[in-house]
């Protein structure tokens, strides 16, 4: 191994103690991916970053004891231009700025829109199906969740309140932005284009001025009500409304089965419904039902098929969004509540906690805690 391999492979071994964590491959795709984020000379200043926030004086006290030769403000700019690449993650709290490790995704790949090469979306293509999904869905502990539209789900179970986003952004303050998709920007680059839909503003983001994608400029701003619209217009065309998988979620994602890498991930698996916290399920009316397919088009997970001109669920691969429901011209299908109810974590930070101990059990969470309450690096 050369010297520099060895760096980034340190590198890629401090990242994979994030909750979603960034496993090694028998292609090196993954080091592929850190070569075109970090110089040789950034990847051995970031070694001595922590999957938490902490101050730059934190972050150069460690870089000291290393054979490194950088001023404060060396470090600070060599940091500011990572954090500009996507290649880590920076946080303003009261005036001061932390930095830490950032995930692949949702991460590094995402911070990647509107610059996005075509090389680099290869590469990522590449290691999310060699070996990333087996990461990203370890846990069952998903950092999306589809969401049910709110046509014919029965009265008698109405739609829970942190699964009714539009309710949510309407008494959200702030302002929202929305912004590209970074999936479907990549689709593009290869000439493999969605097939579902033109649009591409389909990432929705809740008020956060300090976020990555405001602070460089990469959203634009839109009211509560452009939001409720993009979402309609989302729906219309048959997308999948997943918001962050927590009951105070900080960005909305449109996603189809073409494009999207949660969706197309998931669809490798022969029960994707296990990995998503859906709290619904299609059911179809025989009686009502023609079998003329056009729920069939719109579903984004083959969960729909069509036997002797009637259309069945396989509940296997149902995730509960209901796009199936909007088109069907014969109201023949519902939306279901499942018997047991996936109530989400409170807020992000408790979502990835819950993933990180999911993750490395009791044991080894309590040791990462205690070096995190002494201040050491995990």
């Amino acid at each position: 191994m050369t010297v520099g391999n060895e760096v980034y492979t340190k590198l890629r071994q401090q990242i994979d103690k994030m909750p979603i964590g960034f496993p090694a491959t028998e292609s090196g795709v993954e080091i592929r991916i850190l070569k075109q984020l970090f110089t040789l000379e950034e990847a051995r200043i970031a070694l001595n970053l922590n999957i938490i926030h902490e101050p730059i004086e934190k972050i150069y006290k460690r870089v000291r004891k290393t054979n490194l030769t950088i001023s404060v403000k060396e470090l600070e700019n060599t940091l500011e231009r990572l954090v500009k690449k996507g290649a880590i993650t920076s946080r303003i709290k009261n005036g001061k700025k932390s930095y830490s490790y950032l995930q692949f995704a949702i991460g590094m790949y995402e911070y990647q829109v509107d610059h996005i090469t075509k090389e680099f979306y290869q590469d990522c293509e590449e290691y999310l199906f060699e070996e990333f999904k087996n990461e990203f869905y370890k846990t069952k502990i998903p950092q999306l969740r589809p969401i049910p539209i709110s046509k014919n789900i029965p009265s008698d179970h109405p739609i829970a309140i942190y699964d009714d986003i539009r309710n949510i952004i309407a008494h959200t303050e702030g302002e929202f932005s929305v912004m590209n998709c970074i999936c479907k920007q990549g689709k593009d680059l290869v000439e493999q284009s969605c097939q579902v839909t033109e649009i591409r503003e389909t990432c929705i983001l809740f008020p956060n001025p300090t976020s990555y994608f405001r602070r460089f400029n990469i959203s634009r701003p839109v009211s509560n009500e452009e939001v409720l619209q993009i979402l309609d217009q989302a729906e219309e065309a048959g997308l999948v409304i997943q918001p962050g998988n927590s009951q105070e979620p900080n960005f909305i994602c449109c996603c189809c089965g073409d494009c999207c890498g949660v969706l197309t991930m998931a669809k490798t698996y022969s029960k994707p419904s296990e990995l998503f916290s859906s709290n619904y399920y299609a059911i179809i009316d025989p009686d009502r039902c023609n079998g003329c397919g056009s729920c069939q088009k719109r579903c984004q997970m083959e969960a729909l098929v069509i036997t002797k001109e009637k259309t069945s669920v396989n509940l296997d691969r149902c995730i509960g969004c209901g796009l199936c429901v909007i088109k069907c011209p014969n109201e023949a299908i519902t939306l279901n509540e499942k018997v047991k109810i996936t109530v989400p974590p409170k807020n992000r930070y408790n979502l990835y906690r819950k993933i990180l101990f999911k993750k490395l059990g009791p044991i080894k969470t309590l040791k990462t805690g205690m070096k995190i309450k002494l201040g050491l690096k995990v």
